[in-house]
């Protein structure tokens, strides 16, 4: 099964890279390959002819999608449709990543696959928009909805991640205000990404949640890294509307992957635990 994977130098790309075979592969890095350059992406695709394709690519800065929705529509929906065609040309599978989003919030339940989607902000619209591309024009495919992603690589639009950035902040003594009213799951790539191949695998389609367990604040999350690693930064909660970011997100997008359960796809375990390993694996943690 010959796989192109687009994002490959990314947070999720550079983890699902790492586990298959190289001679299964074909990474694909911008700007060498750029999704918004619908001949290209299409030309390529035919003369490689994949069984699979993962994009991983996104316009994921979310404030900044609200000043620039031209751009985020670009690639977080008009790239995915491109895609979807040149993929059902090739008729290969296109495997794509959404988020969580794409809910509003407005309940204090688990969301699975079965529920309506309300975003709240031009990044989750885009992405939904994306989803419905996906899904209308290319029906072998695999979408994936995720949260709070955090690798060993760091995003490659960001430079970094959430558990880096309180890690370094903490040891420089800076105070963090970190939100304490928006509840998500936190999710370690490295155990998203083999769960991915698993599905690919199984030559499933469809619609599947995939986060770690259970359900946190960011301020609790951000509590439990600096708490494991013995660090006692000024950490001070704050509400969403003190923090004063421009694009409204979900006060609660926990995401329930009711799909894979019914699939008894290897489970993930608890964010906390996936927390402690990806701490151990960046040094930061000892044993």
């Amino acid at each position: 099964m010959k796989i192109c994977l687009i994002g490959a130098d990314g947070q999720l790309g550079s983890d699902l890279g790492g586990i298959v075979p190289a001679g299964r592969l074909e990474a694909w890095t911008y700007p060498d390959f750029d999704v918004t350059r619908p001949e290209a992406v299409r030309g390529r695709i035919k003369a490689l002819r994949p069984e699979v394709v993962i994009n991983t690519s996104a316009f994921h800065r979310v404030d900044e999608c609200e000043e620039k929705p031209h751009e985020a529509f670009l690639v977080n929906a008009l790239a995915v449709r491109d895609l979807a065609l040149a993929c059902r040309e090739a008729g290969a599978v296109l495997v794509h990543f959404s988020t969580d989003y794409v809910f509003d919030g407005r309940r204090r339940k688990p969301y699975d696959e079965r529920d309506a989607p309300n975003p709240l902000s031009a990044y989750a619209v885009s992405k939904l928009a994306g989803e419905f591309f996906l899904r209308h024009l290319c029906p072998r495919h695999v979408l994936i909805r995720t949260c709070g992603l955090y690798g060993r690589a760091g995003s490659r639009e960001k430079g970094t991640n959430f558990v880096e950035s309180i890690v370094s902040a903490s040891r420089q003594g800076k105070t963090l205000r970190i939100v304490s009213d928006q509840t998500v799951t936190p999710t370690s790539t490295a155990e998203l990404a083999p769960r991915v191949l698993e599905l690919v695998e199984r030559g499933v389609f469809g619609l599947f949640h995939m986060t770690n367990e259970g359900q946190c604040s960011w301020f609790e999350f951000a509590r439990a890294i600096v708490d494991l690693l013995g660090l006692t930064p000024d950490l001070q909660p704050v509400s969403s509307e003190e923090y004063g970011a421009k694009a409204s997100r979900p006060s609660y997008s926990v995401l329930e992957n009711r799909a894979c359960k019914r699939l008894k796809l290897t489970p993930f375990s608890h964010w906390r635990a996936a927390l402690a390993a990806y701490l151990r694996l960046k040094g930061h943690l000892a044993g």
